[in-house]
Order: C-alpha cells, then structure tokens, then sequence
C-alpha cells in the first residue's frame, strides 16, 4: 500500500506553481481592471451602512434599550423577555461595549436585510423548479462548508480593507440558511391547499403571495433567525479585515492574551445572538399559533 501512495502521479513542483501563478495572475489582472467599478456600485451600500451606524451611535442609549425592548414585547408578547433584552443592554454599556455593540448591530442589521431580500427570491425561485434547486444546493453546499478565511480572499484583494468586504463576506456566509428554509417552507406547503386554490381560479403570484408565502412564513422565519445567528458568528472574522465593532476587541484579547477583555466582549456577542434569536423566535411562534387557531 506504501509503494502504491508513493507511486501515486503527481504534478511536478514548478508545474504546479506555474499553475497558482496563472490563477493569481488572472485574478490580480481582473481586480486592477474592474474593481473599481465593482466597488462603485456597493458605494450607496457603504453610506446607508455608515449613516446606520452614527445613527445608532447618535441615539441616546435609552431610547434604543426602549425600542429594541417595545420590538420584543411587539414580537413576542412577553413582558418578561422585553424586561430580560432591555436589562442585557443597559449591562452592555454599562461595562463599556456600548459603540462596539452599536456598530456591531449596524452591520449585522444591514447584512441581514441584504440576505433576506437575496435569500427570499432566491428560495422562492427554487421551490418553483426542481432544475433550479439542484443547480443551487450545490452552490449553497460550498458557501457553507468553504472555510471562511479562503472566500475571505478574493473579497479582500477586490476592495481592500473596510467595511464593504466585511458585509459582503458576512452575507456569503449568512445567506443559505433563509434560501435553504424558503424553500423548504414553500414545497412543504399542503398540496390539497393548492389544488383547492387552483380550483379557484388563483393565479400563480396570487396562489403564492396569498396562500404559500403565509403558510411557510414560521420556516422562512426559522431561516431568518438562522442567518442573523451566522452574521453574528462572523463578527471576529470580519473584524480580521477592518470592520469595528465587537470583533476588535475579541481578536485583541486572543492576540495580547486578554482574557477579560475576550470574556467581556464575547459576553456582549453572546447577548445580541440572545435578543435576535428570541425575538424571530417569538414572533414565528406567535404566526404559527395564529395559523393554527
């Protein structure tokens, strides 16, 4: 078995850099002649996303321990989650993570906004063609098992450093699961429904935003509440590439050996993934008993 590994063909060492060479080279080729204009057209995303942020970072905190605290009691009718949710971030910043986490909730809100409105069409339009949905699991397959830092890469070398490569490697790792859970939702909806609507005379986008959409809302928020849980999950990594926010200080402690500073942030993180997570939570349970009564 030894001498047959041994024997195995392999390419030759200057072979195989000379073929590296051609990938890096087309692909340096390619963001020297059009990464410009790629980063253009992502330019009224980075305002939206800065003019987010010096918001959240304007607004007394009060009134946004209050408003985010009314949107859980709204999602969940529960006064006692609004009271938990408002508490975690009065200790946010009470221990000094207050802009951090602001900045943090600016680019987890403005990722997620941008995977559900790619992540909806995109389930909807596999749910409709089995074709469709084997050419995209695939894809879906490798943006999920692709270790983070390799598509890290070639975001980078396109736009450098900021912000923009930060969200758009955010939003590659966070967007399957509402795709995938879209999907599901949709095929999973009652065929005797259907056929009844189409007794009807229903028209297909009728039959769709009428009948399908609601009945798989509980799954497509499932997959919502997914994809903030990946973007939060993606905040050290994004930090790695220049976005502020919580990451900065965790990857501060790693490097300097912190470990309160690690603990403390990593706390803060853990809290926001809490409150996101209770509040889709809360409101799909509340669509599924209102469906079902």
């Amino acid at each position: 078995m030894t001498g047959w590994l041994q024997e195995f063909p392999t390419l030759d060492e200057a072979s195989l850099r000379e073929l590296k060479k051609v990938f890096d080279n087309g692909y340096r080729t390619f963001s020297r002649a059009y990464g410009d204009s790629i980063e253009s057209f992502f330019d009224p995303l980075l305002y939206f996303l800065i003019w987010f942020e010096r918001l959240l970072l304007a607004t007394p905190w009060w009134l946004v321990i209050l408003v985010v605290a009314a949107l859980c009691y709204v999602a969940g009718r529960s006064r006692r989650l609004a009271v938990g949710v408002a508490t975690a971030l009065f200790l946010i910043g009470y221990l000094g993570m207050w802009e951090d986490t602001m900045r943090t909730l600016a680019i987890i809100f403005v990722s997620t906004l941008i995977a559900i409105a790619i992540g909806i069409p995109v389930g909807i339009w596999m749910s409709r063609s089995d074709r469709v949905q084997a050419l995209i699991t695939p894809i879906l397959d490798i943006m999920q098992t692709m270790p983070i830092f390799v598509y890290l890469i070639p975001v980078v070398m396109l736009f450098g450093l900021g912000k923009i490569p930060g969200l758009i490697a955010v939003v590659i790792y966070a967007v399957p699961p509402v795709i995938r859970l879209t999907n599901l939702g949709i095929r999973l909806v009652d065929k005797e429904v259907l056929e009844a609507a189409d007794a009807f005379g229903t028209d297909t986008w009728r039959r769709l935003f009428d009948i399908q959409m609601p009945l798989a809302l509980p799954n497509i928020m499932a997959g919502v509440n997914q994809t903030i849980m990946m973007a939060l999950s993606m905040v050290v990594i994004a930090s790695m590439i220049g976005v502020r926010g919580l990451g900065q200080p965790v990857l501060q402690a790693v490097t300097n050996q912190y470990f309160a500073l690690g603990l403390f942030n990593g706390a803060a993180v853990v809290a926001l993934a809490i409150v996101f997570d209770r509040i889709t939570q809360s409101y799909g349970r509340r669509i599924q008993s209102g469906r079902q009564s």
